[in-house]
């Protein structure tokens, strides 16, 4: 349904890089993520998609049209929600939506079924102006005005960004049944736990794709032994793991620090050996390895209280592990 071969595009007269030699495929009634920080890229190759913006080099289609040649044609058949609120904030619910069906050569009755389940949810306030509207009734509107001709292609830059965790939550539930309906979505975020909704991912940073899978296969082939560290003075924890000499990686996770050894640690102290028996894995077996030293290390430095565990990766410690390959 979507195919990009080697799209390139940038800015300031070539000295800023948005895409990068960009190629992937969306399969039809795929639910497809671009999962990647603010200034990855994402929103450049939802513009040059949708047909505002034209590559430097390479070639797309959407739904078996040119970007170039069809323009007219893909815009008739795509809905685009961008990252930011773009409807008329001095109009209402109702004749927002009014307007966009009738650009459309449609009438909303025609293809209420496809908007039902989200237009309830903002119809009692079906008078009131867009722009007096809260974050999550805007993103309902947006979504709705994007459905109402029955686009072939769904494309969402962000839209959940600024919004609160219940109409995420409810957001994503709408996907999960215009999937249903056969719509291809291409959705952005840069909430890593997103992804796990999509079907398929692609990790994309400074206009490069690092990978693309399903969001367990990318989990599953994360090469190396993650763990857990806690302690009460997280700052001072997170200072001391990285500044131990067996660490690879540390990054902080809330109330816990994922961790990465170095290979050379396999073979730090083997004093640590009977310290190491304190320290085990969810499951309840010793955690092996490189790993050993870390807690004797911790309690030299007075944090007594520190633990370790062995977790499963997630899609945010594949990114990073991505990054630093």
């Amino acid at each position: 349904m979507i195919t990009l071969n080697n799209i390139k595009k940038t800015y300031n007269k070539g000295q800023v890089t948005a895409v990068n030699n960009i190629s992937f495929t969306v399969n039809p009634g795929e639910l497809f993520g671009l999962i990647g920080p603010d200034g990855a890229g994402k929103t450049t190759l939802f513009r040059i998609l949708t047909t505002l913006l034209l590559p430097d080099e390479g070639s797309a289609t959407v739904a078996g049209l040119d970007i170039i040649k069809d323009y007219t044609k893909i815009r008739s058949k795509v809905g685009y929600m961008p990252g930011r609120f773009s409807l008329y904030q001095d109009l209402t619910i109702e004749e927002n939506l009014n307007f966009f069906a009738t650009v459309f050569g449609t009438t909303i009755k025609e293809n209420y079924h496809l908007i039902k389940d989200i237009y309830q949810q903002i119809e009692p306030f079906k008078d009131r102006r867009a722009g007096k509207l809260s974050g999550g009734m805007k993103q309902k509107l947006a979504l709705c005005c994007a459905l109402i001709h029955k686009p072939a292609v769904l494309f969402l830059d962000e839209p959940t960004t600024g919004v609160d965790v219940v109409s995420r939550k409810e957001f994503w539930d709408m996907l999960g049944r215009l999937k249903q309906e056969g719509i291809t979505i291409l959705v952005s975020t840069p909430y890593m736990d997103e992804a796990n909704l999509c079907d398929r991912i692609a990790l994309i940073q400074k206009g490069t794709i690092l990978s693309i899978d399903t969001p367990a296969a990318i989990v599953k082939a994360f090469p190396l032994e993650l763990f857990a560290v806690r302690a009460s003075k997280t700052h001072q924890l997170l200072k001391d793991v990285r500044a131990y000499p067996g660490t690879d990686t540390c990054f902080a996770f809330g109330d816990s620090l994922h961790v990465t050894f170095k290979d050379s640690a396999a073979q730090s102290s083997t004093s640590a050996t009977n310290a190491a028996a304190t320290n085990i894995t969810h499951d309840g077996s010793p955690i092996p390895g490189a790993s050993q030293g870390l807690l004797p290390y911790l309690q030299s430095k007075g944090e007594t209280d520190a633990t370790m565990e062995k977790i499963a990766p997630g899609i945010e410690d594949c990114f990073i592990n991505l990054l630093k390959q």
